[in-house]
């Protein structure tokens, strides 16, 4: 397959975090869809990766499975050894896999729900990014791409999200800062993007409520805005709109008024009242 400068997908070698399922599959399904050369479907269930692999193979496409257990450094460097060996370097990476706890923050254990949370929503990503990103900057034949999934939780405090939020605004600092540094360094071949959706119907925040005027949107529509806004290596994508409204009047309003209209009018604070999350997550 030959690049095409206007979709920086085709011919690309791809990595794709929680690649198994929900949005990560959808994510793997597109890119085999548009031209990509390879991908890699990463995820903690290897069995389900290798069932989406030989699908994904029956269109034409060569993509491989790999445990990979995001939350470890060390499994994260075999994982992309053995990716390099297979498929050569990512030139394009999507760190989707995440977690959620839902409950108030005295209520997370340190390890199984905070110190795992921030692994494998925050540090995973910068871990594999470090990885990868030095042959990304080397090759300069073609676009390469970061797409990182956030959250509108880390643009605006909510409760019963505490660590989750917190997990997501580290991940939307270090994504601008990064595109920064990337742009000053000369490195405008290297796209990043950073996506904050509101609740999404992927099971993950089952029984969450969408603040007003804010439906819970599909997987596919969500991956179709991070997809669009990464190709065009768009800085931030916010959806849907009322994330970035919820952002400039919370930066103009003083913190109680905000409060106020945030738990009565918006139904923003109690939006989490009801979250079970996935069955057997």
């Amino acid at each position: 397959m030959t690049t095409d400068a206007a979709n920086p997908m085709r011919g690309a070698t791809v990595l794709i975090t929680g690649a198994a399922r929900g949005m990560g599959a959808i994510y793997a399904r597109r890119a085999a869809a548009e031209g990509a050369r390879a991908i890699a479907l990463w995820d903690i269930d290897g069995e389900e990766a290798r069932r989406l692999a030989d699908e994904l193979s029956t269109v034409g496409a060569d993509a491989r499975a790999y445990r990979v257990d995001v939350s470890q450094l060390d499994s994260i460097r075999e994982g992309i050894a053995q990716t390099r060996a297979d498929l050569g370097a990512p030139s394009i990476l999507i760190n989707n896999a995440g977690i959620v706890r839902g409950a108030p923050f005295w209520e997370h254990d340190q390890v199984r729900d905070t110190e795992l949370t921030m692994r494998i929503n925050t540090l995973a990503p910068m871990w594999l990014t470090r990885e990868v990103l030095p042959d990304m900057m080397a090759d300069t034949s073609r676009p390469q791409r970061i797409l990182n999934i956030a959250s509108a939780a880390g643009t605006l405090a909510n409760p019963n999200m505490s660590v989750y939020a917190s997990s997501k605004w580290a991940l939307i600092g270090w994504s601008e800062s990064m595109r920064l540094e990337l742009a000053r360094a000369g490195h405008r071949h290297v796209g990043v993007t950073v996506f904050c959706p509101s609740y999404v119907s992927t099971g993950m925040f089952a029984g969450a409520r969408g603040p007003l005027l804010t439906p819970i949107m599909t997987p596919e529509q969500a991956t179709d805005a991070a997809w669009r806004g990464m190709l065009a290596a768009k800085p931030v994508v916010n959806k849907p709109w009322t994330v970035k409204f919820g952002m400039a009047l919370r930066g103009v309003l003083p913190t109680r008024a905000w409060d106020v209209i945030a738990a009565r009018v918006f139904k923003v604070y109690s939006s989490m009242d009801h979250f079970t999350g996935r069955a057997g997550a």
